[in-house]
C-alpha cells in the first residue's frame, strides 16, 4: 500500500473521533436535564448518561480547544466571535469550537489529499487550506444572510412601531408589541433589547448593542436618530415615521440598483450557456445540410 494513502488513512481517522467527541459537547441536554430536575441530581448518575468514549474525550477535547484559542492571535479570535455574533451563533456554537472544526477540518483535507493523489503535496495542500477556511466562510455566509434578512425587514418593522406609538403605546410597548408579532432575526434581537432594559440597561446603551449586535447599516442609522431624539427632547413618533420614510426609500433603491445589475448578471450565461445552444438548434440543421450537398 503506498504511503501516502497510508498518511491520509491514519489523519482521517484521527480527526474523526476528535470531531463526533466535539459535536458530542454541544449537546448536554439529558445532562442539563437531570441537574435541574430536583434539585438533587446524583452526580453518578449524571456522569453516567454519556458513554464511555465521551467521558474520555469531551474532558479532553475542551483542554484541547482551550490551548487552541490561546495561540491564536486575538484579533483573528475576536473577528471571528462578532461574525458569530453577526450570525446569531455567539450562545450556541462557542469561539472555541470553530477553531477546533478548522484544524480537523484542516487535517482531514490534507488526507482526503493525500488519499487522492501521489503526485506530491499540491492537491493535499489545497484541500487542506479549502478544509481550515471553510468554517470562516460558513459563518460569514451566515453573518451575510441574516444582515440581509435584518435589513429587508426593517422597514416593515418601523412602520409597526410607528403604528403603535402613534396610536398611544409607549416606544418599549411598541416594540415589544412588534417583537411578538414578527418573526426571523430583527423580532429575536428586538426581544432581546428589550430584555436589556428590563434588567436594568438604559435605552440608549441597550439600542446601541443592538446595532453593535447586527452591525447593519440602516438599523445602525435609525438607532443613532432615536438616541439623539431621546437627548434632545424630540417627538419619538415624528423621528420613527421620517424614519420609516427613509427605509423604505432607501429598499426601494436597492431594488432597482439589484434590477439595474441583472443585465450585467446574464450576459456570460447568455453568452456560453443559452446562445451556442440556441445555434446549434437553428443551425445545425442548416450545416448538416450544406455538408451533405456542397462537400460531398
Amino acid at each position: 500500500m503506498p504511503v501516502n494513502v497510508i498518511i491520509g488513512a491514519l489523519l482521517v481517522a484521527a480527526a474523526v473521533p476528535v470531531l463526533l467527541s466535539s459535536v458530542a459537547a454541544a449537546r448536554p441536554a439529558r445532562r442539563s436535564q437531570l441537574l435541574a430536575g430536583s434539585g438533587k441530581a446524583d452526580l453518578r448518575e449524571v456522569a453516567l448518561t454519556e458513554s464511555a468514549v465521551t467521558r474520555v474525550l469531551v474532558p479532553w477535547t475542551r483542554g484541547l480547544l482551550d490551548k487552541l484559542r490561546r495561540i491564536t492571535p486575538v484579533g483573528r479570535v475576536e473577528a471571528l466571535d462578532r461574525q458569530l455574533v453577526y450570525a446569531g451563533l455567539a450562545g450556541r456554537l462557542p469561539v472555541e469550537r470553530i477553531l477546533g472544526f478548522k484544524v480537523l477540518a484542516g487535517v482531514a483535507g490534507f488526507g482526503l489529499g493525500t488519499v487522492l493523489t501521489n503526485q506530491g503535496l499540491l492537491l493535499p495542500a489545497v484541500v487542506a487550506a479549502l478544509g481550515f477556511f471553510a468554517p470562516d466562510t460558513f459563518v460569514r455566509g451566515r453573518a451575510q444572510e441574516r444582515q440581509l434578512e435584518i435589513q429587508n425587514t426593517l422597514a416593515d418593522t418601523l412602520d409597526q412601531i410607528t403604528m403603535s406609538v402613534e396610536a398611544g403605546l409607549g416606544f418599549e410597548g411598541a416594540i415589544a408589541r412588534t417583537a411578538r408579532a414578527g418573526e426571523g432575526p430583527l423580532a429575536s434581537e428586538l426581544t432581546r433589547t428589550l430584555q436589556e432594559m428590563q434588567v436594568g440597561v438604559s435605552r440608549s446603551e441597550a439600542l446601541r448593542n443592538l446595532a453593535d449586535r447586527t452591525s447593519v447599516a440602516d438599523l445602525r442609522s435609525f438607532v443613532t436618530a432615536i438616541v439623539q431624539a431621546e437627548d434632545y427632547g424630540l417627538p419619538i413618533a415624528q423621528v420613527l415615521r421620517v424614519q420609516a420614510s427613509e427605509m423604505r426609500i432607501k429598499r426601494r433603491q436597492r431594488a432597482e440598483e439589484r434590477a439595474l445589475k441583472m443585465p450585467v448578471k446574464i450576459i456570460f450565461p447568455l453568452v456560453f450557456c443559452i446562445f451556442p445552444t440556441l445555434f446549434i438548434v437553428l443551425l445545425g440543421p442548416a450545416a448538416i445540410r450544406l455538408y451533405e450537398n456542397v462537400i460531398r
